[in-house]
């Protein structure tokens, strides 16, 4: 695949000039990270691979054969930032590079990038969710694809932090591994039923965080507390708990593809009915989400309830149904645009740290765009014109508009 539309596009030398200084502080932080390959023989440093691979994803290049390319295409370019003693690297060099790097390493490059941002997320909403990256796996070996746990920042669509595991099975470990990389003070931090942990609840207070836990019948007591408490208030024939005058509740509609879904979220305060309420760090009030769906075609309704544990001072039911329907943004906004977007299930690279490493990569990328000026464009259409328009890549890059 080769890249070469950004010959319509050419920036002006001021705009090059405004951005070089961008150019020079991501190459700098390039160059921190420390390079595994021994140095007889060494054809390419390891910024060189790096900042390369870097900008062709940003262009559009999700595979190491498309950043040879896309290296090749720009090489003129390329060589104002970099030494290029012997040329662009082969696909060959971009994946031995990525398995022999230090995925800490990595990571550490990727938070650098994060730890920039702090006062995006004060005071904002972190959901906590896992993906297979299902190419990874390998059936002659029988290794198994690796499962990524990621930290996403729902108000903004950003990849805060991500640890890897053998499986899904194994986020209740990741969690508490990944929640120790972020600084979470006044955060609410949202899992699914699998994080509902009471060592997870209470790191999340320890590390001055609030938490919003769906309760499920993996804990069976607690369960029964807080279902029989809700429907011990009483519903309507809706299926709606009544909300008593202690309680605060919140109500939502909406009319589309053919439906009508009402959501109605009750908060409640007294937790003198839920008997294990002591085992659960700053516990502060308990929540039911009530849903009913009419299909206006048919007048068929279908109901459910979910149930949640609520750690934050100023919670309202509308905040709570807020943040519990904003946690599942992570599925549109993160799993499904690594794999429509950047055909992370279609990577088949596998071979040591490969798989990982390039998941950051992608998480840092689409951060970066993300970031980027011209929000209203799909993340294929900004990708897109990164690869034809080198002056909007500049733009990307450097995280701010750069005059034209």
């Amino acid at each position: 695949m080769i890249f070469c539309g950004w010959r319509f596009h050419p920036p002006s030398p001021e705009r090059i000039m405004a951005v070089a200084v961008d150019i020079e502080d991501l190459v700098e932080r390039l160059r921190r990270v420390e390079d595994p390959r021994e140095d007889r023989g060494l054809r390419h440093s390891l910024v060189d691979v790096l900042f390369i691979a870097l900008v062709a994803m940003v262009s559009g290049a999700d595979d190491a054969e498309a950043m040879q390319d896309y290296g090749e295409a720009n090489a003129e370019w390329f060589g104002q930032f970099l030494e290029l003693r012997h040329g662009i690297p082969s696909q060959d060099t971009f994946l031995r590079v990525f398995a022999l790097l230090s995925t800490a390493a990595v990571e550490r490059l990727f938070l650098d990038w994060v730890h920039g941002l702090r006062t995006v997320w004060e005071g904002g909403h972190i959901a906590l969710d896992g993906k297979t990256v299902r190419g990874s796996f390998d059936a002659a070996s029988g290794g198994k694809a690796i499962h990524m746990v990621s930290a996403w920042l729902a108000s903004e669509g950003l990849v805060l932090g991500q640890v890897k595991v053998a499986e899904k099975a194994n986020e209740i470990v990741a969690i508490p591994e990944l929640l120790r990389l972020l600084d979470i003070r006044g955060v609410v931090v949202t899992i699914d039923a699998m994080g509902t942990q009471r060592s997870i609840a209470a790191q999340i207070v320890e590390q001055g965080g609030g938490y919003v836990l769906p309760v499920k019948d993996n804990h069976p007591k607690l369960y029964a507390d807080v279902t029989d408490y809700f429907q011990g208030l009483g519903h309507d024939h809706g299926g709606v708990v009544t909300p008593a005058k202690d309680l605060d509740r919140h109500e939502s509609i909406d009319a589309g593809h053919g439906r009508i879904e009402t959501r109605t979220c009750v908060l409640s305060r007294d937790l003198r009915s839920i008997t294990q309420r002591a085992d659960w760090v700053g516990l502060l009030g308990i929540a039911m989400i009530a849903r009913r769906r009419e299909d206006k075609r048919t007048g068929q309704v279908s109901t459910e309830q979910a149930y949640f544990l609520v750690n934050t001072a100023c919670a309202t039911a509308a905040s709570v149904a807020g943040v519990v329907r904003a946690h599942w943004g992570i599925e549109n906004g993160l799993h499904w645009v690594l794999d429509m977007t950047f055909n992370e299930d279609q990577c088949r690279v596998r071979a040591g740290n490969a798989a990982q490493n390039l998941a950051v990569l992608r998480h840092l990328v689409m951060n970066l765009m993300r970031t980027a000026p011209g929000k209203k464009r799909s993340m294929v259409k900004r990708r897109q014109r990164c690869g034809w328009d080198r002056g909007f890549m500049l733009s990307v890059l450097a995280g701010r508009e750069i005059p034209a």
